[in-house]
């Protein structure tokens, strides 16, 4: 357990990476908020992540509000006024011809990938800074430096959170906030797993998945997906007392997936 309890805001947490995440930090022994646009939703996931981990309601509770929105937002800094780690996690991804992305949809992937980070870091880090202590991370992706030439528009938004990051993170240099980036590969979400099962009608899951890796992600060294729960471990320690000395960064948790050493 790290040295005090600290409050824990993961954005887009109601299932897959965010839900890991919420349970990482949770089970060290912090007060975790779960967000997610529907309140409904929000709540089952809260729930579901106290009944698994046998926590106490309070040490996990629900923020409802969609981020990607300026009221959700408020809705949210409603529900948790102050934290001491914000993971802006959130985030969706749509695979579309290059040439046939909207701008609607351009617009969407903006809003919801980048902007909602954006806002809540505007807001949460300089409470950070004036108690000398905080860490902001952004959840990106192996697609920021490896973009995939059917998500073109979501690479751009990981790629911005990039900047963003190194950004805030040399505002507040000094300060004891850290401000870094988590580079996940392709991970066994729930999107994930529809993905697969939409692609590969009438394969077994085994089989699409050494099929998707074979055609779509070749570069991987660990040749499958990983876990939720292997992501969330790095982005615990970036968001703990451990991690003092790691800021400005872009952290790999891709398995190997980009084909460099250094993003």
């Amino acid at each position: 357990m790290s040295a005090l309890p600290r409050t824990v805001l993961v954005t887009g947490s109601t299932s897959g990476i965010g839900e890991a995440i919420v349970e990482a930090f949770a089970r060290d022994g912090h007060r975790v908020a779960v967000n997610g646009r529907d309140e409904e939703r929000t709540g089952a996931a809260t729930d579901r992540i106290r009944a698994a981990l046998g926590v106490v309601p309070g040490e996990v509770f629900p923020a409802p509000g969609d981020v990607s929105t300026a009221e959700g937002t408020d809705a949210v800094k409603s529900a948790v006024p102050d934290v001491d780690v914000l993971v802006n996690n959130v985030g969706i991804y749509l695979a579309a011809p290059a040439f046939e992305i909207s701008d609607d949809e351009w617009r969407r992937l903006f809003e919801v990938n980048l902007l909602s980070g954006v806002r809540l870091t505007r807001y949460y880090t300089p409470r950070m800074v004036e108690h000398g202590w905080g860490r902001v991370v952004f959840v990106s992706s192996e697609s920021s430096v490896f973009t995939p030439r059917e998500m073109i528009h979501y690479g751009m938004t990981k790629a911005a959170q990039l900047a963003v990051s190194r950004g805030f993170a040399m505002a507040v240099a000094g300060t004891g906030v850290t401000v870094n980036c988590v580079l996940p590969g392709p991970t066994l979400t729930p999107g994930a797993k529809e993905f697969i099962a939409n692609t590969y009608d009438g394969m077994t899951f085994e089989e699409a998945e050494r099929e998707f890796f074979v055609s779509y992600r070749p570069t991987s060294l660990i040749q499958r997906f990983s876990r939720p729960a292997e992501v969330a471990n790095l982005v615990h320690y970036v968001g703990s007392d451990a991690s003092s000395a790691t800021t400005g960064a872009a952290l790999r948790v891709d398995g190997g997936a980009i084909p460099t050493i250094i993003p």
